[in-house]
């Protein structure tokens, strides 16, 4: 594994990614996340955000280029060292929540050290859940939070390894717009290197930088960006 510059969370060089000998999802792609920023990935329906974040994250292997997190050669490991990759150094939200139904939050939170041979400690747990405000909702089941307090409870279970980067896809589309506003200020809270896929400006202005992609390759960039100039960015691109 190699190491690199500690400032630098993660970076693709002249990434390539095609499927089915035709389809260029990732065409040329160079981009550096700097160590606890927070960037939204954008562009329309197949521009290759989501690719992006499943090669970047060791999910999906490159045809060509090189990809670092946390100072390791992602493109230069085997299945079975991105799988600890991942378990060790990078952190997961989706969508869909993905929590265990049969579990209480404070079980599916410490899960992911239980899956890597840890035991966690009780102190863990309890910071993890008063981190994302839900000190007092440790014995509830998924079934009896809502949908905000599951993507807490999601969030808190990224967060409880420390990785080096995390990794959210679409972290707010299945909240209403106030949830979703709630999660976003959480996110921007966490002192943690963030890479967002999302097709909302209004979560992407969450962030401190929003990267464009179309057609597989990086076409723009706006830091500090406001909720106008990133809807009017991405609707040029639609069209």
């Amino acid at each position: 594994m190699l190491a690199t510059d500690t400032a630098v969370a993660a970076a693709l060089h002249d990434v390539h990614k095609v499927y089915r000998k035709q389809v260029r999802a990732l065409d040329g792609v160079t981009l550096t996340f700097a160590a606890g920023t927070f960037t939204a990935v954008m562009g329309p329906s197949g521009s290759g955000k989501s690719t992006l974040l499943q090669c970047a994250a060791g999910l999906d292997r490159i045809d060509s280029g090189s990809i670092e997190v946390a100072g390791v050669r992602v493109d230069r490991l085997n299945e079975t060292q991105r799988t600890l990759l991942r378990r060790d150094r990078i952190g997961f939200v989706f969508q869909s929540f993905n929590l265990l139904p049969s579990l209480t939050a404070a079980q599916n939170v410490e899960l992911p050290l239980r899956l890597a041979g840890r035991r966690p400690s009780s102190g863990q747990v309890k910071e993890a859940l008063a981190a994302v405000g839900l000190a007092d909702r440790a014995r509830h089941r998924p079934t009896e939070l809502s949908g905000g307090q599951q993507q807490r409870v999601a969030i808190a279970r990224a967060l409880i390894t420390r990785p080096a980067v995390l990794f959210a896809d679409e972290p707010t589309g299945a909240l209403d717009s106030t949830t979703s506003r709630e999660v976003l200020a959480l996110l921007r809270g966490i002192r943690q290197t963030i890479i967002m896929v999302t097709h909302d400006p209004v979560a992407a202005a969450s962030a401190d930088r929003v990267v464009f992609l179309a057609d597989g390759r990086v076409v723009g960039e706006l830091h500090s960006p406001d909720v106008d100039t990133v809807a009017a960015r991405l609707a040029h691109l639609e069209a």
